[in-house]
């Protein structure tokens, strides 16, 4: 027998449970969830060593609002295959425990820098994109909306750019690009989240992106206590009540058990 593992497996157990415990004494918790959550369900993140997509390609020359201006078709090469990526990806257990805690009325509300769309597709429906989605598209000429199945039809089945149903123009999809300022009235809701929030939950993300990673600390300076699960370190570290530092399906997503 592996003792080291057992004992792992029993430290982590224990640690789990103590986040469901304060987890079940919150008035209003709200989860933060970055690309760490998603990459369970096949979704690869921006920034890990080996894996990560900026490891790949300049963000600058492929993700900015100068590239789809400029640069359409160096844009869409790579936004392409990351929104078939995202339209056939499922949601993992730790986006279906974040759902499961909102359906009973412990998690308020989900503040996510993720575009894929995961957490609505688990169920989840407070969730507050920060970086926008890769779902739907609008034109930035006549600012028409085009839903998700008109932009995926076009998408992953052509490899003609995306063109707006009235203007014909190229339309953009709805995610925030480098050059580009959070959407506002997302920034206020998720402030708000996180000033009424008595517990803050930060799952697969590692604090690195501005201005996303301030929220966590307003509510903080707020008086909230803090749950990590992520499997990299993070500069909260050393405030958090319980720190989980495990795979998110590992992790949160075995809270649920403890609420079942």
């Amino acid at each position: 027998m592996d003792i080291e593992k057992v004992f792992t497996s029993s430290s982590n157990k224990n640690l789990i449970k103590q986040a469901a415990n304060l987890l079940s004494k919150a008035n209003y918790a709200v989860a933060f969830t970055g690309a760490g959550i998603s990459t369970p369900s096949g979704i690869p993140d921006f920034r890990s060593p080996q894996s990560g997509l900026w490891n790949h390609s300049d963000p600058f020359k492929v993700a900015s609002i100068w590239a789809f201006r400029q640069s359409p078709k160096d844009f869409f090469d790579w936004i392409r295959p990351l929104a078939i990526n995202a339209e056939s990806a499922k949601p993992n257990s730790a986006h279906l425990c974040l759902a499961q805690l909102e359906n009973l009325g412990i998690i308020k509300a989900v503040i996510t820098q993720n575009i894929d769309g995961l957490h609505h597709k688990a169920g989840s429906r407070n969730v507050l994109e920060l970086h926008g989605s890769a779902q739907t598209a609008t034109c930035p000429s006549c600012g028409k909306k085009h839903n998700r199945d008109y932009f995926h039809r076009i998408i992953t089945q052509s490899e003609e750019f995306p063109r707006c149903s009235d203007c014909k123009s190229i339309i953009k999809p709805d995610v925030v690009l480098f050059g580009e300022s959070l959407p506002q009235d997302i920034w206020n809701k998720a402030y708000q989240e996180c000033l009424l929030a008595d517990l803050i939950l930060i799952v697969g993300s590692s604090l690195e992106v501005s201005p996303a990673n301030s929220l966590p600390e307003i509510a903080l300076m707020n008086g909230a206590r803090l749950l990590i699960n992520n499997l990299g370190q993070t500069n909260l570290d050393e405030n958090a009540n319980v720190l989980l530092r495990m795979d998110v399906e590992q992790g949160v997503g075995k809270l649920g058990e403890y609420f079942a």
